[in-house]
Parts: structure tokens; sequence; C-alpha cells
């Protein structure tokens, strides 16, 4: 079940990857929804996929706080 939910968060993320406001606030809901484990996966995946875009690399300190 919970690989199923991580994978959500990040089919959601990618899609509102067009917007860096919307992509925070998903972002903030999928801290609050991922287990432990999971949050470390995502920040995993998150430092490969903001490379690409810099206007969401501000969101990365979401995730380090």
């Amino acid at each position: 079940m919970s690989k199923v939910m991580f994978d959500y968060t990040k089919s959601i993320l990618e899609r509102v990857s067009f917007d860096p406001l919307l992509f925070g606030k998903e972002l903030q809901k999928a801290i609050k929804t991922l287990l432990p484990f999971e949050l470390e996966e995502l920040k995993q995946w998150l430092y490969v996929f903001v490379v690409e875009k810099p206007e969401l690399q501000q969101c990365l300190l979401i995730v380090n706080r």
C-alpha cells in the first residue's frame, strides 16, 4: 500500500510542476501524508527532479525543515 501512495504523490508533483506555488502546496501535503521512510525516498527523488527545473529548487527548503 505504501508504494502506491508514494507513486501517487510523485505523479501529482510531476503534474503540478508547471506552477511552483502549487508544487509547494502539494509537497507540503505529501510531507504530512507520507511515512518517514517514504519521505526520505521523496527527498531523493526531488533532488533529481528539480535539477532540470530551477524554478522548483526553492521547494527543497520545504523538505529540509
